[in-house]
């Protein structure tokens, strides 16, 4: 009788160590997946900095480029404030259409980088969500695994 409750301990024992072996892979299994969601923002998050930077100078380039067009050159008219340049310009232009011209082409220009922006914002904070959710999903299933190793 002795033997036999000796065998079922040790068939106990061997099966409690199978669990604990099957936890602790589960276990590592879930922080590789919570590791390789962290890298996914991470990369996607230097992406949107990136494109953000690369966008700005792509701004300021257009921004600039228009000055010139304009007749609002910085390099011209270095201390000058640009309102005073601005209404200079305006003094120039000699009949109402060619203002209005000018004011339609300014209010295109904001309705598109307005567009533009809007529709940067909305898919920032869409792959912010997407990530955001992933990574959850993520702590909470290694939670879960970590509940049941105990």
């Amino acid at each position: 009788m002795s033997e036999d409750l000796t065998q079922r301990w040790l068939t106990e024992i061997q099966a409690l160590k199978q669990q604990l072996a099957d936890a602790i892979t589960r276990c590592d299994e879930a922080w590789e997946s919570a590791e390789k969601w962290r890298k996914l923002y991470n990369t996607e998050a230097e992406q949107r900095r990136t494109d953000a930077q690369l966008l700005q100078q792509e701004i300021a380039s257009l921004k600039a480029e228009l000055k010139k067009m304009r007749g609002i050159d910085e390099t011209i008219l270095p201390d000058a404030d640009v309102n005073t340049a601005i209404h200079a310009e305006i003094s120039q232009i000699g009949e109402t259409k060619e203002l209005q011209a000018k004011l339609i082409e300014a209010m295109k220009e904001r309705a598109s980088l307005l567009l533009a922006l809007k529709t940067e914002q909305e898919s920032h904070a869409q792959t912010r969500n997407s990530l955001t959710t992933a990574l959850g999903d993520a702590i909470d299933s290694l939670a879960r695994i970590r509940s049941e190793a105990k």
